[in-house]
């Protein structure tokens, strides 16, 4: 096709090969290299016959006078070579095997195990990322527990500092950031129109990095001396060997760094895909908000993730070998710190920018509009990016070693491109056709618990102010309310609103409710108490104190909070199992009605390989595009 004004096709605009689609398959070795559906493989042997060295995500028929039975086989030998599997002809028997061994348990187990497919790798990631999560919950709530009333009665005072060392490592580094992993694999490559991600098998290797690397930080507890319990910034000197001797710190300083190197590896597949496979016609500027994200949080990770790297391996050679580098004679303890929280705070916005893009990916589905100002959300979101590593020492206000004007500055700044972004969905709820779904229904509570932890972030921003509540309660209230309400809002949001595209079912309304109004009741019951017992003056990370304190009260109400918190995740268990076992298939590819990215355009769930045909991508709303024509047509982004 020939664009108006240009002499020929634009390089973005899909090839014209009507007689290639998915159907009316070619015979093998007849696709033309002018196919974009190909991808280049390394080396031949891996490609199917035609291709040389590369492979057609159609299907493709046998030749004239073949067998019919060849068509199967060169399909089912397409699905093993795209997963890197020995391709089996259909038809040929092989020791041990029929149809009932080959839906056997064992035969899925190995499948999911050494598949290359994205969505499976992302489910892998999102489940992993959920037990890990409720590790981590049910270590808070033992040390809830034992704060409810003063002394000592759950746990000892080291067993307490083991618990909020590893509950802080699992839900940032175990939970958070394999979460994003998990909806950035399913979804991005579906957004853009890819077949799969640039590096399958990089793809399952970052996966595999990241889980033994967190099996081996978790598997502290299992040592004599228990787990790390330096706290989760590990400073120096609490994290040398003289003052943590037990080998659990030395695997949490492993693992963390082998979970660490998964992630870097997961950020170039990102930044490559996003770059190299988007489908013809989607330019930049028609991305979704979400990938953007996912973009700008990969860049992210390659720029901080290294400097902890560095910090570990340089930690780890204290540890160890005495080198001596976080000496007091050395770097000291200040120098840990920038190299921690170089990472630390950028680390903060990795975790939050790609949730951030699932609540833009909500919010216009269910206020029946565009988003209002995408340019300018994503001039906000690169933004955050670039200014998020420039405030790192606000952590460092009371070490009396940082410039004060200079960082308090740039922690204010960094306000203003994340009220940019409120300004834009609410300016997309405004005067929309809105409708409170339990998806919409988390995203709005995201909006107000993410508000409230940006007020808090400001009073701590301001050095006098933050010098009277550093390291009490009033900190790990703002922690939670910042974190816990954009990572597991957002969370619930995406799972509700994907989940057909997931598993082709939608989950139970009804239940999705309860689950959200009993978990902000416990949530607020639990972190709101906290800002008046740091203003109050309770240090965090206590394992105990005195009934002439007068926090007796707060923390009976917190840890009530807690429980009930804990206590909402039933419902949505029940409601995935009552899924699974009854609920209704999804028989169209965009059962919300309003969805607008390209995952909206192909089945739930997709297929191996996410489309059997693309739609023209003329806009950022490809899918509404295709299911609504008689509004895009008059939309004048989308006539260009």
């Amino acid at each position: 096709m020939v664009r108006p004004g240009r002499s020929g096709p634009s390089p973005r605009d899909p090839p014209d090969l009507p007689d290639h689609s998915p159907d009316t398959p070619r015979a093998a070795g007849e696709c033309s290299e002018n196919c974009q559906s190909w991808r280049t493989r390394s080396g031949g042997r891996n490609g199917i016959a035609g291709h040389a060295g590369r492979s057609c995500i159609w299907p493709q028929a046998p030749g004239p006078g073949a067998d019919p039975a060849d068509a199967q086989a060169i399909t089912v030998g397409a699905e093993a070579t795209s997963a890197g599997r020995r391709p089996i002809r259909a038809g040929t028997t092989q020791p041990g095997t029929d149809l009932a061994g080959r839906s056997s348990r064992g035969r899925i187990v190995v499948s999911w195990l050494t598949t290359t497919d994205h969505k499976q790798i992302g489910t892998l990631y999102l489940v992993t990322a959920f037990v890990f999560f409720l590790v981590g919950g049910a270590m808070a709530l033992v040390m809830r527990a034992e704060l409810a009333r003063p002394g000592t009665q759950i746990i000892s005072n080291e067993q307490f500092n083991q618990a909020f060392t590893m509950h802080g490592s699992v839900m940032l580094l175990l939970f958070a950031m394999p979460l994003f992993t998990g909806f950035a694999n399913w979804l991005m490559p579906l957004q853009i129109g890819a077949p799969d991600v640039a590096f399958p098998r990089l793809n399952m290797l970052a996966y595999w990095l990241f889980l033994f690397g967190s099996l081996i930080a978790a598997a502290g507890f299992l040592t004599p001396q228990g787990a790390a319990d330096f706290g989760w910034f590990a400073y120096a000197p609490l994290s040398d060997a003289t003052h943590s001797p037990g080998v659990g710190a030395d695997m949490w300083i492993t693992g963390v760094a082998l979970s660490g190197f998964g992630s870097i590896l997961g950020a170039v597949n990102f930044i490559t895909t996003i770059i190299c496979m988007r489908a013809p016609g989607m330019t930049m500027f028609r991305m979704s908000i979400f990938t953007w994200n996912v973009l700008l949080t990969a860049v992210l990770i390659l720029l901080v993730f290294p400097v902890l790297a560095a910090a570990l391996l340089a930690l780890e050679m204290d540890r160890k070998f005495g080198s001596h580098i976080f000496d007091a004679a050395n770097g000291g303890a200040l120098l840990w710190q920038h190299l921690f929280w170089f990472f630390g705070h950028p680390e903060v916005y990795v975790l939050a920018l790609p949730f951030f893009g699932i609540v833009s990916e909500i919010i216009p589905v269910f206020s029946r509009k565009p988003m209002f100002g995408y340019i300018g959300l994503v001039a906000a979101t690169i933004a955050i990016a670039g200014l998020s590593v420039t405030v790192w020492a606000h952590h460092m206000y009371v070490t009396g070693g940082v410039l004060l004007p200079f960082f308090a500055f740039m922690t204010f700044l960094i306000a203003v491109p994340t009220g940019v972004k409120f300004f834009n969905w609410i300016g997309t709820m405004w005067k929309g056709s809105l409708s409170f779904e339990t998806p919409m229904l988390w995203a709005t509570g995201f909006l107000t618990t993410f508000v409230f932890g940006g007020l808090t972030g400001v009073i701590l921003a301001a050095p006098p102010l933050d010098f009277h509540v550093s390291d009490s309660y009033f900190v790990v209230a703002h922690f939670h309310y910042t974190l816990f309400g954009t990572v597991v809002y957002a969370m619930f949001a995406g799972f509700h609103f994907w989940w057909p595209k997931f598993t082709g079912k939608m989950l139970d309304e009804r239940l999705g409710k309860i689950t959200f109004w009993v978990l902000t009741a416990g949530f607020h019951l639990t972190f709101l108490v906290q800002h008046w017992l740091g203003a109050e003056g309770m240090p965090r990370r206590y394992a105990d104190y005195l009934a002439a304190d007068g926090f007796t009260a707060l923390n009976t109400l917190s840890t009530i909070g807690s429980f009930l918190l804990g206590l909402s995740f039933l419902p949505f268990f029940y409601n995935i199992w009552k899924t699974a076992q009854y609920g209704k298939k999804t028989t169209v590819d965009d059962p919300w009605g309003y969805g607008r990215s390209l995952e909206w355009a192909t089945s739930c769930p997709p297929p191996r390989h996410n489309f059997t045909a693309l739609p023209r991508i003329r806009s950022e709303s490809p899918a509404f595009d295709l299911h609504h024509p008689e509004i895009a047509a008059l939309d004048p982004a989308a006539s260009h």
